[in-house]
């Protein structure tokens, strides 16, 4: 069946973009496309149409050929927890939580999933592209592989091998590649390709023919590095810029070490006369931050730990007598009340863990996960917006009777007296841009918002025409079919 698979020669070479531009490109030229990627990990999740989760990446993906994001769109996601520990979400629901160790084993049984998921996308379009994660080098994960080679070769799929020429070394990626792929899975790579090159192509002739020749791969082109990548929701929460504006009001994000689902900030970060600082490890907490947002997290009670350690429990006690603004989303929403209680261990250890106490609520963890998409209307401003819903946990103190929001007829979230500290669970609220400029109104921002899905649609546009102008992709579709 006609697909395509992009794998790279490492993590972070712009594989999830490609795709998302392949995907776009093939939906302009009137085929029914869907995107795939058998295995992500990632804390950066979406809610589906079909009521579960997958990585975000592929629901932008998802959007790029025009569809709405399903389960089968990525059906392994692993949602890091601690350094050695994530728990396994099979086509959409949660199956465990295991130990990297533990893993391994469990592995080879998902295949059966995986393929399923391929096959109904299969069905039902015209062309599928899939994307790898991390890298097929990796030769001592290759036993019992579904994310790369593994998944290529039990469906059968044709492999471009992508390599990332900014961070340099890119000859001996691809050509390090090939010698330690075995002779069955080296078979699967029918081209290679250029990613993120910055000047003019044609100085690395001689590096691209270097490798055509030393590997037999037939290459597909030199990609210069996307300018319009910015506009594109992030991937990671590092990538996420301030976008134009220097000054302004001053958006600052605690970059916790679970951070989840923070594709709240991709709206702010674009909003004029916004600036949005994603605040790492170890800094301190700017003095002219007008407002802080705690964002949601894989591990509520682990993240406040980290919060404390890095002494940003002070900052924001600090932050809060000056008047400045607080909102939590989610994970980050619990960490506001005065306490996370989870007797039953689900995201760790069982145990209480002492809220900030900026909100008087209570958090109780329990096994139920709630995932939903909702409409709602935010009390403030009187704005309705959509936004989604993806946690475990339960909230209620004497602060709810001041909610965030109402969905669909009941109270959501919480409010200090002041109204100064907010807390919902609703994620995704930001893209709404009325809402969005009503609420930032009230903390002083002037001005007309940017239409924020108009410009992905617009990016997603010029990242298609794009890869058109520098790879072949009459020859990938092609290969495709």
């Amino acid at each position: 069946m006609p697909a395509l698979m992009i794998q790279g020669t490492g993590s972070n070479v712009g594989k999830s973009m490609l795709v998302a531009g392949l995907c776009r490109a093939a939906r302009l030229r009137g085929l029914s496309v869907a995107p795939f990627k058998p295995q992500n990990m990632s804390n950066n999740a979406a809610v589906t149409a079909d009521g579960g989760e997958i990585g975000r990446a592929q629901a932008l993906q998802a959007q790029a050929c025009g569809l709405e994001p399903v389960t089968d769109m990525n059906p392994v996601l692993l949602k890091p927890e601690t350094d050695v520990g994530a728990q396994v979400v099979v086509q959409g629901r949660r199956l465990t939580t295991t130990r990297a160790a533990d893993y391994a084993r469990l592995k080879p049984t998902l295949m059966t999933s995986v393929l399923e998921s391929f096959q109904r996308l299969e069905a039902a379009h015209d062309l599928v592209i899939v994307e790898g994660a991390g890298s097929p080098a990796e030769v001592n994960l290759r036993q019992g592989d579904i994310a790369n080679m593994g998944f290529a070769v039990a469906a059968k799929v044709p492999v471009i091998l992508a390599g990332d020429i900014d961070r340099g070394g890119v000859i001996a990626q691809m050509v390090g590649t090939q010698a330690v792929l075995s002779p069955e899975d080296a078979e699967r790579v029918k081209g290679f390709l250029i990613n993120k090159f910055r000047g003019d192509p044609r100085l690395f002739d001689d590096g691209y023919s270097f490798i055509a020749d030393r590997t037999g791969w037939p290459g597909f082109g030199v990609c210069p590095w996307f300018p319009e990548a910015w506009r594109l929701p992030a991937e990671d929460a590092l990538d996420i810029s301030s976008g134009p504006a220097t000054e302004g009001l001053h958006v600052v994000c605690l970059a916790l070490s679970r951070i989840a689902n923070f594709d709240d900030l991709d709206p702010l970060s674009q909003h004029p006369g916004v600036r949005v600082t994603m605040l790492t490890a170890g800094q301190a907490l700017p003095g002219d931050a007008d407002l802080v947002i705690l964002p949601g997290s894989k591990s509520t009670r682990g993240d406040l730990a980290f919060l404390r350690a890095q002494g940003w429990d002070v900052d924001l006690a600090a932050h809060r007598r000056r008047g400045g603004a607080i909102l939590g989303i989610c994970g980050g929403y619990q960490m506001l009340g005065t306490s996370v209680s989870d007797p039953e261990g689900i995201e760790g250890p069982a145990g209480d863990t002492p809220g900030l106490g900026l909100l008087n609520v209570e958090t109780r963890m329990s096994p139920d996960k709630r995932l939903t998409r909702a409409t709602g209307r935010h009390l403030a401003t009187d704005r309705a917006f959509s936004g989604y819903e993806i946690h475990i946990g339960r909230t209620e103190g004497a602060d709810c009777a001041r909610p965030f929001a109402e969905v669909d007829g009941r109270p959501e979230g919480a409010t200090s007296p002041d109204g100064k500290v907010m807390g919902s669970y609703l994620h995704g609220l930001f893209r709404d841009d009325g809402f969005r400029t009503a609420l930032l109104a009230g903390l002083g921002v002037t001005g007309a918002a940017t239409a924020f899905d108009a410009g992905v649609e617009a990016a997603l546009d010029a990242l298609a025409a794009h890869l058109e102008t520098h790879l072949d992709i009459d020859g990938l579709i092609a290969l495709a079919r």
